[in-house]
């Protein structure tokens, strides 16, 4: 599968996996659901979900994650928070253009080129916040959000990038 229909998938991702509203407890459940699926299946990782102001509304660190993968938490963050499209998406783009973070004129250290930051998008309103993963291969933590994301909103049939 090439670049373009990865991209074309992930864009389809983000457009079916928007929520009717966004509050502190639908941040707290989805949190739940991501830190069981990482227990279930044995992840380390590190799961963080922030409002775009940047205020924490749920953040653990599951055993065996450490303060890199924190660090990857925030520059997922700014790359969702600043083009409004997934990590993951935004990779992609750069890919397809030949592209860096750097040739954008962004610092590499505080962005990130992968995937493992998803933007929550409310319907009619736009992006209120953003649920991040870090601790997996980049496509393979954004895996673990659109699964999760997809259960919590009970959406079947969500298309999947390949994870190779």
């Amino acid at each position: 599968m090439d670049t373009i229909e990865k991209l074309a998938i992930v864009s389809a991702q983000e457009e079916l996996l928007a929520f009717e509203s966004f509050t502190h407890e639908d941040a707290w459940e989805l949190g739940k659901i991501i830190v069981s699926e990482a227990m279930d299946k044995d992840l380390k990782i590190a799961v963080g979900i922030r409002l775009l102001s940047g205020l924490n509304l749920f953040q653990y660190s599951v055993e065996g994650a450490n303060l890199n993968n924190d660090l990857w938490l925030d520059r997922k963050f700014n790359t969702v928070r600043m083009f409004e499209v997934s990590s993951l998406a935004y990779a992609l783009k750069l890919k397809k253009q030949g592209q860096t973070m750097a040739d954008k004129g962004l610092d590499p250290n505080s962005y990130a080129s992968c995937g493992g930051g998803f933007p929550i998008f409310v319907q009619g309103v736009g992006m209120v916040a953003i649920a991040m993963v870090s601790g997996l291969p980049d496509v393979q933590d954004h895996e673990v959000l659109v699964t999760c994301i997809s259960r919590y909103l009970n959406t079947d049939d969500v298309p999947r990038v390949p994870l190779t």
